[in-house]
């Protein structure tokens, strides 16, 4: 297979889908790579680092669009580069459908298959695909909440870790999984006090038998929430749903409860935001205050470190990218059911049900899909 990969241009995204070890061993599978040229510099790759392993460099994106039968990239793709894909390529990338009506009318139009990292599953429960970036935005996001308190940003002008004889920063992480977990380690880490609430028993348990010295946990009722926010100086959203639209934890009218230049960190934002007033910023802009209120909203929060971020996903995507390649998308699905769940389009047909409910999509199955 002739696999492709593009620079990303989604602002500030210095990520790239395929690093040097993963095209490697690409072309140690019989496979071909073309690489954008410039695609791994913001990531610490050279255009040399693909040469050297066989990858054949090209100067455009437009030339791995049009020849590629598989483009595989980090963010998803942006209305340019989605008008140059069509029926009979594979796209293997983060999609993030259930808020962006226009790219999934896009990607069904062009007729491409597209297999969503977001949506992969694992044997063992949970989102491989996901994970590796979660576990990176959930350590960001007390880094830059943090950033955000300062007064010159807008913030309380509270520090994290407190000093002798005044109190640290309160810290609400909502969502106890991957993104949450990290989330309150490194804030607990900066010396913050933390508190952390999920509405799974069974992860409030795990997390209270791990970590109980070092953050609270709770669980996530609306009334809970209601009580913690007058009191916090951050509120951490790391809520998902599977390929769904978050849930909206924090309405608007519950800001004027919160103290005058607290700071909320959306890490769902990818998925349309947990809080009412969360809209997508960028590492250039990446915050604005409503009511007060200080927002950091983010998209692609681990492209700001994206040297450790592409190695991690490189790691995670790598197995699944092979599979494909080896043995086609419709075989490497019917092989193994956890890919399936990441098949999003395919010929103008949508194929995840959380997406179709979020946009009012009919939804074809997708193991009927792999049949035909």
């Amino acid at each position: 297979m002739l696999i492709g990969c593009p620079k990303e241009i989604k602002p500030q995204e210095y990520r790239v889908g395929l690093t040097p070890a993963a095209a490697n061993e690409a072309i140690a599978h019989g496979h071909s790579v073309l690489i954008e040229t410039g695609a791994g510099a913001g990531a610490g790759f050279e255009d040399d680092d693909y040469r050297a392993i066989g990858a054949e460099i090209v100067g455009t994106a437009g030339e791995v669009f049009e020849r590629a039968e598989m483009i595989v990239k980090v963010k998803e793709p942006q209305a340019v580069e989605r008008k140059r894909l069509r029926a009979g390529q594979i796209l293997f990338t983060y999609l993030h459908l259930a808020p962006d009506l226009d790219q999934t009318h896009d990607l069904l139009n062009s007729g491409v298959t597209a297999i969503a990292y977001e949506t992969v599953t694992a044997p063992t429960g949970g989102l491989p695909l996901l994970a590796p970036m979660s576990e990176v935005a959930g350590k960001l996001a007390p880094q830059m909440g943090a950033w955000a308190l300062q007064k010159a940003n807008g913030g309380r002008g509270v520090l994290m870790g407190g000093v002798p004889g005044v109190a640290p920063a309160r810290v609400l992480v909502i969502g106890g999984g991957v993104v949450g977990t990290q989330a309150a380690r490194v804030a607990a880490g900066m010396g913050a006090e933390v508190t952390v609430l999920d509405r799974s028993l069974p992860r409030l348990r795990q997390l209270d038998d791990l970590f109980r010295a070092e953050f609270r946990t709770g669980y996530a009722s609306a009334e809970a929430v209601a009580e913690a926010l007058p009191t916090v100086d951050m509120v951490i959203g790391a809520v998902l749903i599977p390929g769904a639209a978050a849930p909206k934890l924090v309405s608007r009218a519950q800001l004027a409860s919160m103290q005058h230049g607290a700071v909320m960190v959306d890490v769902a934002i990818d998925q349309g935001g947990c809080f009412e007033t969360s809209h997508a910023t960028t590492h250039q802009d990446p915050i604005y205050e409503v009511d007060g209120i200080i927002h950091y909203c983010v998209a692609n929060m681990p492209g700001a470190v994206a040297r450790s971020s592409t190695l991690a996903l490189g790691n995670a995507t790598m197995p699944f990218m092979l599979d494909i390649a080896d043995k086609g998308w419709r075989q490497a699905c019917i092989d193994d059911p956890h890919l399936l769940a990441g098949l999003n389009t395919h010929e103008g047909k949508l194929t995840n049900y959380e997406v179709g409910k979020a946009l009012g999509i009919d939804v074809t199955s997708p193991s009927l899909i792999v049949k035909n």
